[in-house]
């Protein structure tokens, strides 16, 4: 049977059957601060479907983007007193350690906002041009009566959305729209903010326009899969669908994939609370093999809490298949196999292929006579990015 995966547009589990060159697309960080345990989550989600997707023949070229612009890091960078820039070097070379520490796989590019400027200047003037857009007190902005399909990614309701874009920077009460959900192309720089000259008036990008032109211009047209987390299905992912096809008249996405949220020990994480839990934290206390091993007890598509019993759940696990790995023979593995694999297809179901791992290593240490079990047990643990290969305290090989 081919793969199944949640789409969100659909609203159903529906095959992906994707070409055997993958595009893909995956929300990337704005880099104003570390990666959190949100971050991990989302982009371990991504990694298991890129590994699958390899495992059955596929070239995964996904693309990740970095907003090193928009409208979260520029005030922080004026409250930290630093350049915008250097704020983002800083904030990337963490997430990139982070990741390679959690083992993911590295994407074929990552393209910046700050390297993508003239394409969203392209971008911009073409939806101008076509009547897709409007300039309002040096404002450019969408106008979504121009894309009746406004809404069908989310299915959200008009009252939703409207409460969703003002809680998420949409600012739809701004009197210069023609509607309130129209959204901003291209607005005007505050003075201590980063300019480029346009057709349309100096200024910056708005964060919509930044993904359409990073994406359109590594892939091509469509996508066959576009990721991020569930925040970002309205009003992000919405936006990015109306532009896009109103430049190129084209299906934008094959497929929409999302990641639910994490919360904290029962509250939402977020820096008002103060109780994020950061990646670079857990590293300093655990095996990284051992997060990536708790966060995959968890399916991406429900949402969870987590507590700090799960690193220990996580590090008894890795012990226990470290332990297995360690044998000279077991029993027959490939009924495992099949059940790992099993679960990835269904929805990439993480924590059913860690059931069948976790079955295979007891099995091991339970004793057989077949001497390819520790083998398939190893490298099962590749194909769920875990390096059973690999004892407690040793670094992990660069990716």
């Amino acid at each position: 049977m081919p793969m199944r995966v949640y789409d969100t547009a659909k609203q159903a589990i529906v095959p992906f059957e994707p070409p055997q060159v993958v595009r893909m697309y995956v929300c990337g960080i704005t880099p104003y601060d570390s990666t959190h345990l949100g971050h991990a989550a989302t982009y371990l989600t991504y990694d298991l479907l890129a590994r699958r997707l390899e495992d059955l023949g596929h070239d995964v070229r996904m693309v990740r983007n970095i907003t090193d612009v928009d409208d979260s890091i520029l005030p922080k960078a004026r409250e930290l007193g630093v350049p915008y820039l250097e704020l983002a070097a800083s904030e990337v070379a963490r997430f990139r350690s982070d990741m390679s520490a959690l083992d993911m796989r590295q994407p074929m590019a990552e393209p910046r906002v700050t390297e993508s400027i003239p394409h969203i200047i392209d971008l911009v003037s073409r939806l101008l041009e076509s009547g897709n857009a409007y300039i309002a007190h040096g404002t450019t902005y969408f106008d979504v009566t121009t894309f009746p399909r406004f809404g069908e990614l989310s299915h959200y309701s008009h009252e939703r959305m409207l409460a969703l874009a003002a809680e998420r920077g949409g600012n739809p009460d701004d009197p210069n729209r023609r509607k309130p959900l129209d959204f901003v192309l291209w607005q005007p720089s505050a003075d201590d903010e980063p300019s480029w000259d346009a057709p349309f008036g100096a200024g910056r990008p708005g964060w919509h326009i930044e993904c359409s032109a990073m994406a359109l211009y590594a892939h091509g047209d469509t996508l066959d899969l576009h990721g991020g987390g569930t925040d970002l299905i309205f009003p992000h992912h919405e936006c990015e669908i109306a532009q896009s096809e109103a430049i190129t008249g084209k299906p934008f996405v094959r497929h929409w994939m999302h990641s639910a949220m994490v919360d904290y020990e029962g509250e939402k994480m977020s820096k008002s609370l103060g109780n994020l839990v950061f990646v670079s934290d857990l590293l300093k206390v655990a095996d990284p093999r051992a997060i990536r091993l708790a966060l995959m007890r968890h399916h991406y598509r429900s949402g969870f809490e987590w507590f700090d019993t799960d690193l220990d759940e996580g590090t008894a696990l890795l012990h226990r298949l470290l332990a297995a790995a360690e044998r000279a023979d077991g029993p027959d593995p490939q009924p495992f196999a099949e059940r790992v694999r099993d679960a990835l297809d269904d929805d990439l179901n993480a924590p059913g292929a860690l059931d069948a791992l976790d079955d295979l290593a007891s099995a091991v240490l339970s004793g057989g006579s077949d001497t390819t079990a520790p083998k398939v047990l190893c490298d099962l643990g590749d194909l769920l990015g875990v390096d059973l290969r690999r004892p407690i305290g040793t670094p992990p090989a660069p990716n």
